[in-house]
């Protein structure tokens, strides 16, 4: 999904398109990672989440070589859109799957986030070289074969599922949600909904703005790439630090520091350049990336596991469709002659919802871990 961000401009300039006209053919690709995900969560409780999972792997990646073998710029959004469509599978089963036990989530899910942050790092890096090696088609044909290989691994990493000791007795849907779930939950909409658009416009916005805030530092693809590679990847291990603290202190408290740190940080990254830009980038996208293990820890401890999977589904319909509304809103930005660092100032306001959902997120002393 993030290759394309990368790619775009050069995949624009082969059809004959501005980058502000081909980005607007990847929003099928991302209102699929959001809109699947219920599919997935459902087909995952009529069948497994493992398989679930190595339908992932092939899925994605098959799809990201059809995207490579693109002669139109709609062939390559219906692609892009086979990717996101595969993609939705892994939040709503994979999280899921993580979420089973409940010793040292918050840990877990940090250690977890940082991977796949290498992930997101590892895209505009990998694009931008690849780009200079090549062009924006072998982009896509590398990953894909690396995710048909990871696809591999993942099937030979299966082991047989255990069931607890005295199965005939043990129902776990017969576990009770935790007191006040209908607000927690309520909570979480609204920093599902505005953390998905944030995080979408950071991961998806960053490659691009940086070519043009940064032109002082360099005019590489490689070397912007790589900036915004570091950003990604050290702000990745923000999900590390944000999960040993949840495991000790208040998740209201943690999220309020989160929120706040998005409003200001996001804000000065609309107002600076160049290696002012590049840190205060780098301090925003931690607060940003430390909200995500906050939010599925905050909904393990009350839903039980045999809900998880549709909540899960549901919070992901809401992320990651509202993360989709970049593209076409940075396209209308762009088109009426703004600048990518006004979305920073609306990204900023937005931030406001998460500090609000803290607020309104029930105390600790009334959740109990759900298993």
């Amino acid at each position: 999904m993030l290759i394309f961000a990368k790619a775009a401009y050069d995949a624009g300039i082969e059809f004959g398109l501005g980058y502000e006209e081909i980005i607007i053919f990847g929003l099928l690709g991302f209102i699929l990672f959001g809109a699947m995900a219920p599919i997935a969560a459902i087909l995952a409780d009529k069948y497994s989440r493992s398989t679930l999972m190595v339908i992932f792997h092939f899925g994605v990646g098959i799809s990201a070589i059809l995207c490579s073998l693109s002669n139109t710029p709609l062939q390559l959004a219906i692609g892009l859109g086979l990717v996101g469509a595969f993609s939705s599978i892994y939040h709503p089963v994979g999280i899921a799957m993580l979420l089973k036990n409940s010793k040292n989530l918050g840990f877990r899910l940090g250690i977890n986030g940082v991977f796949g942050n290498l992930g997101v790092a590892a895209a505009p890096l990998v694009t931008g070289y690849l780009l200079l090696l090549s062009n924006w088609r072998l982009s896509f044909t590398i990953p894909g074969l690396l995710c048909l290989l990871f696809g591999l691994i993942f099937i030979f990493a299966l082991r047989a599922e255990t069931q607890p000791k005295n199965d005939k007795k043990f129902d776990e849907k017969k576990l009770p949600f935790a007191p006040r779930w209908q607000r927690a939950l309520f909570a979480l909409a609204l920093t599902t909904t505005s953390g998905g658009f944030i995080f979408g416009s950071i991961t998806f916005i960053i490659p691009r703005y940086f070519e043009i805030e940064l032109a002082n530092v360099s005019n590489s693809v490689a070397i912007t790439g790589l900036l915004a590679s570091l950003v990604y990847a050290v702000a990745g291990f923000a999900q590390l630090g944000a999960g040993w603290l949840i495991d000790r202190f208040s998740e209201k408290l943690i999220l309020f520091v989160v929120g706040l740190g998005q409003i200001i940080f996001i804000f000065l990254a609309s107002i600076t350049t160049d290696f002012q830009l590049f840190f205060v980038t780098l301090i925003a996208t931690s607060f940003v990336f430390g909200q995500i293990p906050l939010v599925d820890t905050i909904m393990s401890r009350y839903i039980p596991d045999h809900a998880r999977g549709k909540i899960l589904s549901i919070k992901f319909v809401l992320n990651l469709s509202v993360g989709a509304a970049v593209i076409p809103i940075s396209s209308l930005l762009l088109k009426a002659g703004y600048e990518l660092s006004t979305l920073f100032s609306f990204m900023s306001a937005l931030a406001i919802f998460v500090v609000l959902a803290s607020i309104i997120l029930p105390s600790r002393e009334h959740i109990k871990l759900r298993k």
